[in-house]
């Protein structure tokens, strides 16, 4: 674990955890949120969880850390995973209308969605072999 200013960094195999620290996610401090995404992504993460429990106030530049995030770990096929009980949070979240984005309970709960997403990609990419042999895509006219 890595301690940097505002928010806790915890490493796992398959997903990260940044365990925010400070009671604001916004104006003067999106940016380290932006730059520990970033450098999750570089380490390969695509599965993140951010834990906002400890969060009362949440601005448009958090937002828009949160969407960015989203965006990254969705391309890579992973989850963004924001926990939070703050009705105020979670309403502010939804009505920034973040695609992709799993809104959770407790960090346990986003553990689970994060499992329960590779076990959907990994049956997905069962399907999309499927039929396909080290010779092409087609077994051939006679056994169409």
């Amino acid at each position: 674990m890595s301690n940097v200013n505002s928010f806790q960094l915890e490493q796992n195999e398959s997903y990260a955890v940044i365990d925010w620290k400070a009671e604001q996610l916004g104006t003067t401090n999106s940016e380290e949120l932006e730059n520990a995404i970033r450098l999750l992504f570089k380490k390969d993460y695509a599965n993140i969880i951010l834990n906002l429990s400890k969060v009362s106030d949440l601005d448009g530049y958090g937002v828009s850390a949160i969407r960015k995030g989203t965006k990254i770990c969705t391309n890579e096929g992973g989850l963004f995973v924001v926990v939070t009980k703050s009705d105020p949070i979670a309403e502010r979240l939804d009505a920034a209308k973040i695609e992709n984005l799993t809104l959770l309970n407790t960090v346990q709960e986003g553990v689970d969605a994060i499992y329960l997403n590779d076990l959907e990609n990994e049956f997905q990419d069962e399907d999309d072999t499927e039929g396909e042999s080290d010779f092409g895509d087609s077994y051939g006219e006679d056994y169409d």
